[in-house]
C-alpha cells in the first residue's frame, strides 16, 4: 500500500534528503548541461539545494505549503540565473494553495504540481516540446493528477516515470528557448539538464518515502 501521507516534520526530513542527493548530482548535472549550455547549471543546482538544507535543518515550518514556499525562496535566491528563477518559481507556486495543509498525500502533490508547473509556464513561457523543464513537468503534473487517489507512494511512482519518460524525450527535441537555444540542432541527443533536475528531485522524493 505504501505511505499514505508525509507530516509536515517528514516532508522537511524528505526535501533535506532531496537536497543532499541533488548536491551528490553536481557532477551528473554539469556534463548534462556541458552538452547543451555552459555546464553551470550542475554548480547551480547544488549550491541551490545546499542552501535549502542550511535552511531547513534550523526551522520548522506551520505547513506544507510554507516548506515549499520557503525552499522556493531560497533556491530562487541562491541559485540566481534562469534556473533559480524556474525551480524557485516551481516550489513558490507549489506553494500557493498548500498553505492551509498539514500532510503531504498525493492529492496534496498532485495539488503542488498543478499550480507549480502553472506558475512556471507563465514566468518562463515554456510549452512542452521547447526542451526544458517543461518536459519533465507537464507529464508529472498530469500523472499525479491521474493518481491523487492512491498512496503517496504509489503516486510518487507513476509521477517519477512520467518525469523521466518527459526527460528522455527531450534528447530528441531542438532547444528553441533557454540556453541552449544558439545550439539549434546540436541540442539533439542530450537531455534538458532542467527536465534532468526536475526527474530527479521526484527520483530522490521517491527514494525517501519509500525508506
Amino acid at each position: 500500500m505504501g505511505e499514505l501521507h508525509l507530516t509536515v516534520e517528514e516532508a522537511k526530513e524528505m526535501f533535506i534528503y532531496v537536497a543532499d542527493k541533488m548536491m551528490e548530482s553536481k557532477d551528473a548535472l554539469t556534463q548534462a548541461d556541458k552538452a547543451i549550455g555552459d555546464g553551470d547549471h550542475g554548480i547551480g543546482m547544488a549550491r541551490g539545494f545546499e542552501a535549502v538544507r542550511q535552511k531547513l535543518e534550523t526551522q520548522s515550518f506551520t505547513s506544507i505549503g510554507d516548506l515549499f514556499k520557503s525552499i522556493g525562496m531560497t533556491l530562487l535566491t541562491s541559485i540566481g540565473g534562469a534556473a533559480g528563477a524556474v525551480f524557485g518559481t516551481l516550489f513558490r507556486g507549489a506553494g500557493k494553495n498548500t498553505g492551509e495543509q498539514f500532510k503531504l498525500n498525493s492529492q496534496i502533490l498532485s495539488l503542488a504540481l498543478r499550480d507549480g508547473l502553472q506558475a512556471v509556464k507563465d514566468r518562463g513561457k515554456a510549452k512542452p516540446g521547447d526542451k526544458t523543464m517543461v518536459d519533465a513537468l507537464e507529464p508529472a503534473a498530469v500523472k499525479s493528477a491521474e493518481m491523487n487517489a492512491a498512496s503517496l507512494e504509489e503516486a510518487l511512482a507513476h509521477t517519477c516515470e512520467a518525469a523521466r519518460l518527459g526527460m528522455e524525450k527531450t534528447k530528441e527535441m531542438i532547444a528553441t528557448l533557454g540556453k541552449a537555444k544558439p545550439l539549434g540542432p546540436r541540442s539533439l541527443g542530450h537531455p534538458d539538464p532542467g527536465a534532468l533536475s526536475t526527474y530527479l528531485i521526484f527520483k530522490y522524493m521517491l527514494e525517501f518515502v519509500r525508506e
